[in-house]
């Protein structure tokens, strides 16, 4: 509960670009598509007008958006998607965490701490179908059995 005794909203940094309550957490830069963090949140409405038609929004913007109860990622009260992800090998520096101004209402980071904030810029919500791994971390279905087995005949 927050300081007015009502439950805080937790946001997903992974969310839905069309929610009302959505904001840009990021863009997607350079070859690798890491995301690079805005200063300040943006709200999504106000820039996906300006994505010319035929571009994921995804593709090139990163998004948050509330975390609902009703989200296929949703296992009890913890996010499967980040379970999945940190199932996969860390090939991040485990130095200094990017600045995110989402941090404080963060599903990931309130779920896994600093772990998720290492994995985060390399996330991609828009995935290649050729990438195996990814799609599967990607689908809800997927367990972490499931994925810890696929990584463990993929060495």
């Amino acid at each position: 509960m927050d300081r007015h005794g009502e439950d805080p909203i937790n946001w997903c940094p992974s969310g839905d670009a069309h929610r009302p309550e959505s904001v840009v957490l990021g863009v997607r830069s350079g070859d690798n598509g890491q995301v690079v963090y805005l200063d300040e949140p943006v709200p999504a409405a106000d820039v996906l007008p300006s994505i010319p038609e035929g571009i994921a929004p995804h593709r090139i913007l990163r998004f948050a958006s509330h975390c609902t109860s009703a989200c296929a990622n949703r296992v009890g009260d913890d996010c499967g998607l980040i379970q999945r992800i940190q199932t996969l090998p860390s090939s991040r520096d485990t130095g200094a965490v990017p600045r995110c101004h989402l941090r404080p209402h963060c599903k990931w980071w309130n779920q896994t701490g600093v772990d998720a904030c290492h994995r985060c810029p390399a996330l991609s919500t828009l995935n290649s179908t050729d990438d195996r791994l990814a799609v599967l971390v990607a689908d809800p279905a997927t367990t972490v059995e499931q994925l810890e087995s696929w990584i463990a005949a993929a060495e």
